[in-house]
């Protein structure tokens, strides 16, 4: 099979900090932008696959959030990082795209669901791995996360050895969180993929973020699967890619929702725990 063609390029967000992006050209009826998680770059091995393997179908930009990578800035954990997914969706438009998928990753899930509830422009979202609520702690990995953003120690560490760097100044004042911006994508078709044996969100956080959101929407618990894109497989991602498919075409069916190998939508969709930011 023929390599793609990879056209990169240097984006600037509306508050001027460069984003390094890629796009891998496609049938034009379709682009999915594929935003990645935290600590992650479009270079790293599991994020350039999934990008490939979306290619199959599609035309495909992933990009680097600011504070990662090759762009500027410092990462804001999902707060401002809406507005460098802003600049490549618009990017995938001006070069004629007709439909505008997102898929995203952990964090990139939260900013591609927050996205599509404040800002739009979408066609169709899919959040894998995400949270649905903010300063969740209950787990080791997403202690150390914490570590990692709140102490100078854990910022160096991660800088140094995981090329992030992230900003000291915190949230001064509190994003919308994921399961709110959630409730508010809807008429657009929504997915919402979890593994049953992620370490760092266990599934309540997709069945929370399910339950807030409105139809059209889709839940999907992958029995087996761990967290984020080291987890999702080539079959996944073929299964996201059609998902996208019917969920843009103009002669979708009216309920999106399949089980797609996971436990049913119904199943899924139990009641949660208040979810206190």
């Amino acid at each position: 099979m023929t390599k793609p063609v990879v056209a990169a390029t240097t984006l600037v967000t509306e508050d001027g900090v460069p984003i390094d992006a890629i796009h891998l050209p496609g049938r034009r009826d379709l682009a999915i932008v594929v935003a990645h998680g935290f600590t992650l770059s479009w270079q790293r091995p599991n994020v350039w696959r999934i990008a490939n393997r979306f290619n199959r179908g599609a035309g495909v930009f992933s990009f680097d959030f600011r504070g990662h990578g090759r762009s500027g800035g410092l990462s804001t954990l999902g707060d401002r990082e809406i507005k460098d997914l802003d600049v490549v969706v618009r990017w995938a438009r001006e070069l004629g795209y007709q439909r505008v998928a997102a898929v995203g990753f952990s964090m990139g899930a939260s900013i591609v669901l927050r996205y599509a509830g404040l800002v739009g422009g979408l066609d169709a979202v899919v959040s894998v791995s995400g949270p649905g609520r903010w300063y969740y702690r209950d787990t080791e990995p997403m202690r150390r996360v914490h570590f990692a953003v709140e102490h100078r120690l854990g910022r160096f560490v991660t800088r140094r050895w995981l090329k992030t760097r992230i900003s000291p100044e915190g949230w001064k004042l509190i994003p919308v969180p994921p399961a709110e911006a959630a409730a508010q994508i809807s008429p657009v078709p929504l997915l919402i993929v979890h593994g049953e044996k992620d370490h760092y969100f266990p599934p309540e956080h997709a069945r929370q973020l399910y339950m807030a959101a409105r139809e059209p929407k889709g839940l999907w618990l992958m029995p087996g699967m761990g967290h984020a894109e080291s987890a999702c497989g080539q079959e996944l991602v073929d299964r996201i890619g059609r998902w996208i498919g019917e969920a843009t075409s103009p002669a979708r069916p009216g309920d999106d929702r399949e089980d797609a190998g996971g436990t049913s939508p119904d199943e899924a969709a139990a009641p949660t725990p208040n979810a206190a930011a």
